[in-house]
């Protein structure tokens, strides 16, 4: 089994900044992509950003130059760094891990329980 954390969330000022962290935890052979979604009252969830375990980013477009996602790989664990922050950022944000088993030839999607961000003044 793999448990996802996150810590980070909370309330911030338009522009200002914010940074996410996720650790995974338990058994696994290996992680593959680790990455962040939001979800928005009434919207669907979306991908705010994505590293994988060679280091390759993508964001959405919306958050591009605003956002930095970065891996420690040796942790487990997957940062967010959000600066210039806006009100529309707002959302659930869910870390997000595809995780290769031992004893299963594919990888399995994992999921934190989400942590808010507020952006308002």
């Amino acid at each position: 089994q793999v448990q996802l954390v996150e810590s980070g969330g909370g309330l911030v000022q338009p522009g200002g900044s914010l940074g996410l962290s996720c650790a995974a935890s338990g058994s696994f052979f290996s992680i593959n992509a680790m990455g962040w979604y939001r979800q928005a009252p009434g919207k669907q969830r979306e991908l705010v950003a994505r590293v994988t375990s060679g280091g390759s980013t993508n964001y959405a477009d919306s958050v591009k130059g605003r956002f930095t996602i970065s891996r420690d790989n040796a942790k487990n664990t997957v940062y967010l760094q959000m600066n210039s922050l806006k009100p529309e950022d707002t959302a659930v944000y869910y870390c997000n891990a595809d995780v290769r088993p031992r004893t299963f030839n594919s990888w399995i999607p994992y999921w934190g329980q989400g942590t808010q961000v507020t952006v308002s003044s």
